[in-house]
């Protein structure tokens, strides 16, 4: 059992809908499997399940916990500050795949 601390710049769904709700009603949640620490009060990118930055979100809430099937897992909310514009979220798709999502050298 141990925490796994996400990268400041980064907040990727796994879930269609969970990014979906998101950006439709400016409110959402995602749960990410094992314990996880996100930046509680900061603002980071969010990303799509096929790693394309799409925003700016705030995280409001990470909470980690055992399931009542005995999973690790971690709850965060947050909140939508805006939707990147076309170039923005190339500029950043891009530096991130280099940063995080890419080939580890």
């Amino acid at each position: 059992m141990g925490f796994q601390t996400e990268f400041n710049s980064v907040c990727k769904f796994k879930s269609e809908q969970e990014l979906y709700e998101l950006l439709e009603y400016g409110r959402g949640k995602m749960v990410k499997k094992d314990f996880r620490v996100f930046p509680t009060g900061q603002k980071v990118i969010a990303y799509t399940p096929d790693n394309q930055a799409v925003a700016i979100v705030r995280i409001l809430v990470s909470i980690a916990e055992i399931n009542f099937q005995g999973e690790e897992i971690t709850q965060v909310e947050m909140e939508l500050i805006r939707r990147l514009t076309e170039e923005e979220a190339r500029i950043q798709t891009a530096l991130a795949h280099e940063m995080f999502f890419g080939e580890q050298s």
